[in-house]
């Protein structure tokens, strides 16, 4: 082919992208209003993952500090002292009550435990004689009562720590963090809940925009139109990333503004990465799910259930690394686990740890997905 035969094949060329893009700009935009004008479909993507979040917010509030009564029997020095280093242990929530009070807290299950400073705790220790801190541990629950079997002992470490020099037992700690900041139980579970959103939000809104078409009889005037099948495709993916995206990105502002992530400089660019490639796979997935069961309740209902076995087959309500051996197995091929991980490093440490296995993961994911998706509209198409 000759440069004479190159120029005039180029404006037709030109045109068939301009056409393309075109029609998949007007598709998208028609799944959006519609989308907009659906409330229940907003509703059906947002509450499974608010459900979670709220479960996660009350687990973590229930299990994060035990509650505690404090009976302080002593009023010297070194008793005032001890019953700081408690205070100052950060892993109790405590009541200072009285002996009777104390005991009418534990029989009611208000308490899990009772932590007495005795009478002459600072009268026998300034005789170089030997005391006790008294625990009385309700160990109806195996959790709770370990973290009162470590968290009291360590904090009797810390009243000799603080006494220094004068301190009978010489205590010296040194602690080495492998993480920049300390992650609460509740911060850490958001992300996975996003992540779930995510997913949520592309397969059922791809997958209703996609089925719609069948349920409606519109797939007809789609085929008699002149816009290509790749932009019938290629809208419909567009639109539900899009609605995903955007709530991706709404619900992790308001965790920005909140103080549960601490995105810094680039590492906000790993974030919209990685929220970007789990949105994509996630209306990808839509689009064929739509595609192949025709039906908006149908995908509705498998969108739900498929995107809630992920989540927790990634790891979605624990730390992965410490779940038993089989569940991290399948969590290496659930491509969420990825996800989870890339938000994780990005968004609490400030970290690109593992981001190209990360990306590239999501990447082939996004196109295996992508691939799905078209074969399924496609043979839908040709029935």
């Amino acid at each position: 082919m000759n440069a004479k035969e190159l120029r005039q094949l180029q404006p037709k060329f030109q045109n068939v992208v301009v056409e393309f893009l075109r029609a998949t700009w007007i598709i998208m935009l028609k799944d959006l209003r519609v989308w907009l004008r659906q409330p229940v479909t907003m509703v059906a993507t947002l509450v499974p993952p608010l459900i979670f979040l709220m479960i996660q917010a009350l687990g973590a509030e229930a299990v994060g500090r035990s509650p505690v009564a404090m009976v302080i029997q002593d009023g010297g020095a070194q008793g005032a002292q001890i019953a700081q280093a408690i205070r100052d242990a950060d892993v109790f929530r405590l009541q200072e009550v009285d002996a009777a009070r104390a005991q009418v807290l534990l029989k009611n299950l208000d308490v899990v435990a009772v932590v007495t400073i005795p009478a002459d705790f600072s009268q026998r220790l300034q005789a170089g004689q030997g005391t006790t801190v008294d625990v009385t541990v309700n160990n109806l629950n195996l959790d709770f009562t370990n973290d009162i079997r470590r968290a009291v002992p360590d904090a009797i470490t810390h009243y000799y720590l603080a006494q220094g020099e004068q301190s009978p037992i010489k205590v010296t700690m040194s602690e080495s963090d492998l993480r920049p900041r300390d992650i609460e139980m509740f911060q850490y579970s958001v992300l996975p809940t996003v992540v779930l959103l995510l997913i949520i939000c592309g397969l059922i809104s791809g997958g209703i925009a996609t089925a719609r078409e069948w349920e409606s009889a519109t797939v007809k005037e789609l085929l008699l139109s002149p816009a290509p099948g790749g932009a019938i495709i290629a809208g419909k993916v567009l639109a539900g990333f899009t609605i995903s995206f955007g709530m991706g990105m709404l619900v992790l502002l308001v965790a920005n503004a909140m103080g549960w992530i601490y995105p810094e400089g680039i590492y906000w660019l790993d974030m919209l990465l990685i929220i970007g490639l789990v949105a994509l796979l996630g209306a990808s997935l839509g689009v064929a799910f739509g595609a192949a069961l025709r039906r908006i309740t149908g995908v509705v209902a498998v969108s739900i259930n498929v995107a809630l076995y992920l989540f927790f087959l990634s790891g979605g309500v624990g730390v992965l690394a410490f779940e038993p051996q089989w569940l991290q197995d399948i969590a290496s091929v659930v491509p969420l686990t990825y996800g989870n991980h890339a938000l994780q490093m990005a968004l609490f440490y400030n970290s690109a740890d593992l981001l190209g296995r990360d990306v590239l993961v999501l990447g082939l994911s996004c196109l295996a997905a992508l691939v799905l998706g078209t074969l399924m509209v496609r043979k839908g198409m040709a029935n």
